[in-house]
């Protein structure tokens, strides 16, 4: 299917590896030109040669912290009007409501709610003048179905959740689109240190661990960076114009819902 894109450019935050470098792959293999960012610059610069050689797209890297003012202005002064963005950030570690305090839920709020919105805010105007734009944010299943261990993520990726719901239906009449993709377990290295906490915990070997929670999840896998990569490519498509405010469940079944 030729996603109607090749040509456009786009940003996506924490794209040098996992579900952030599965959405520039995709992106890039549907034609379309990058900035990517990531806080450490040589797995960054890594990265970025190695989709601009496999794609023939142009693709600039931005070490920067994206939860950070000075973080984001370095990446919008790369591109300051984009056609796509996609916003993302590594969640908060996990831990249990008595551990957490306010500094805890200002660091997750800065980098799972703030930072995107922030993001939003500056080029959401440029893609309403132009009459077209692609927003894709990466949030967490646990906004459909709460973790306890992951409280810090759960109430900032709830939070963005909610601004999106609102902000997506003012700007759809414009072109632009706005949507969430909640991933579930995939196979990243935020899924081994969230296992690697469960050798801890419960004295077993990494393998029993990613066994014991695959069995969680009806598809009886984690996912893949590239599959992940691939809706998000169609949400930010021509073909994906009607599609607006939605939060996108990418979890092989884990969360048990009708809707």
């Amino acid at each position: 299917m030729d996603l109607g894109i090749s040509g456009k450019s786009a940003i996506v935050c924490a794209g040098s590896k996992g579900l952030g470098r599965g959405c520039a792959e995709a992106l890039a293999e549907a034609g379309v030109n990058l900035v990517i960012n990531a806080r450490s610059e040589g797995p960054l610069a890594e990265a970025a040669q190695e989709i601009a050689a496999r794609y023939g797209v142009n693709v600039v890297p931005v070490a920067a912290d994206i939860s950070t003012e000075a973080g984001r202005a370095a990446v919008l002064a790369a591109n300051p009007n984009p056609d796509i963005l996609v916003n993302n950030a590594g969640g908060p570690p996990p831990g249990m409501w008595h551990e957490w305090e306010r500094e805890d839920f200002i660091k997750a709020l800065d980098a799972n709610m703030l930072a995107p919105i922030a993001m939003m805010k500056a080029l959401l105007p440029g893609m309403i003048d132009r009459g077209w734009g692609r927003v894709v944010n990466i949030t967490s299943q646990s906004v459909k179905s709460p973790i306890a261990v992951l409280g810090l993520s759960n109430s900032a990726r709830a939070g963005l959740t909610g601004y999106v719901a609102g902000t997506s239906r003012q700007v759809a009449g414009n072109g632009v689109t706005i949507n969430n993709m909640l991933p579930g377990i995939h196979a990243t290295d935020r899924a081994t240190a969230l296992d690697s906490g469960v050798v801890s915990a419960q004295g077993i070997t990494m393998e029993e661990a990613r066994a014991q929670r695959a069995a969680t999840i009806p598809a009886g896998r984690y996912g893949t960076s590239e599959e992940f990569g691939a809706m998000c490519a169609f949400l930010c498509s021509t073909k994906a114009g009607f599609i607006v405010g939605q939060n996108i469940l990418l979890d092989g079944g884990a969360v048990n819902a009708t809707l």
